[in-house]
């Protein structure tokens, strides 16, 4: 299936300002080809990109005082099916791990270990190890934490949404990274494009968060907030927490004017069976 996903922002700026972006589709995605994009910004095309530490497309441009407008639409080829489920998969001893996995075990900004290790080895101590434990996780962190844009808060951490109960998706996501690597799970953040396909429909659209737990046979997904299989996942940045992956970091201050985002499936280049329809059959298998 070919989906659609873009972006329109504009934003006001009192003196020239440097910006770093990420805004770009990852590269390299296992189940999700990219065709082709654009990005642009009322400045003109040919943003400076870079590849930051974790892999991810940043872009650097300086705002002159005034208003900019970035924009940007990308067509990517993506599987047709849900996110995969594995009950069976264990986790992995830390003497086991990758040494790349071994940073996804520690604290960071949004995510205190130190300060919930104990809380979740009282609350998950008990289950089984592996995939399930993941999964329980989600159930937890979806039903403890109520759903509410007007209460987005840019430093809000792990620990108060635990104790505020109140969060959007980013916050879910930092509660259930920190609960899993108090646990000695691995889990990286993840934020992206993840439309209404196959589900109702989702007013207003925005870029989503989601988390990635290792576990045996690789990474895997997990989306505490929706706590549901989903279609369509388009990656633009991984990272330990949203710390590392801001869509815009403003090097000075600025207004927010226009926010538009939008994902959508292309039927006109749709196979006979649509991602609705596969994800009804897989529902009822």
């Amino acid at each position: 299936m070919l989906i659609r996903c873009g972006y329109r922002i504009k934003m006001t700026f009192a003196e020239p300002t440097a910006l770093v972006t990420m805004l770009a589709v990852r590269a390299g995605q296992a189940n999700a080809r990219l065709h082709e994009e654009r990005h642009r910004s009322s400045l003109g095309d040919g943003n400076n990109e870079y590849i930051d530490l974790y892999g991810n497309r940043c872009q650097r441009l300086v705002a002159p005082a005034g208003a900019i407008t970035l924009v940007g639409g990308s067509t990517v080829e993506c599987d047709d099916a849900p996110d995969r489920v594995f009950p069976d998969a264990g986790e992995v001893a830390v003497a086991e791990l990758p040494s790349s996995c071994l940073l996804f075990l520690l604290g960071s900004r949004y995510c205190e270990t130190d300060r919930l290790s104990q809380f979740a080895w009282d609350r998950f101590g008990a289950v089984p190890p592996g995939w399930g434990r993941v999964q329980a996780i989600c159930d937890f962190v979806h039903a403890h934490v109520h759903f509410d844009y007007g209460q987005a808060s840019a430093t809000r951490t792990a620990l108060d949404t635990l104790e505020q109960q109140v969060g959007v998706c980013r916050d879910y996501t930092h509660l259930a990274i920190a609960l899993c690597r108090c646990l000695n799970i691995p889990a990286r953040y993840v934020n992206g494009h993840l439309g209404d396909i196959g589900v109702p429909v989702v007013d207003p659209m925005d870029f989503s968060a989601w988390m990635e737990v290792y576990l045996e046979g690789g990474w895997h997904v997990f989306d505490p907030r929706n706590n549901a299989r989903r279609i369509g996942r388009i990656i633009i940045a991984r990272g330990r927490d949203a710390a590392d992956v801001p869509l815009i970091n403003s090097f000075g201050p600025h207004e927010l004017q226009q926010f538009q985002v939008w994902t959508f499936e292309d039927e006109q280049a749709a196979p006979s069976i649509t991602a609705r329809d596969r994800l009804k059959a897989v529902a009822a298998a």
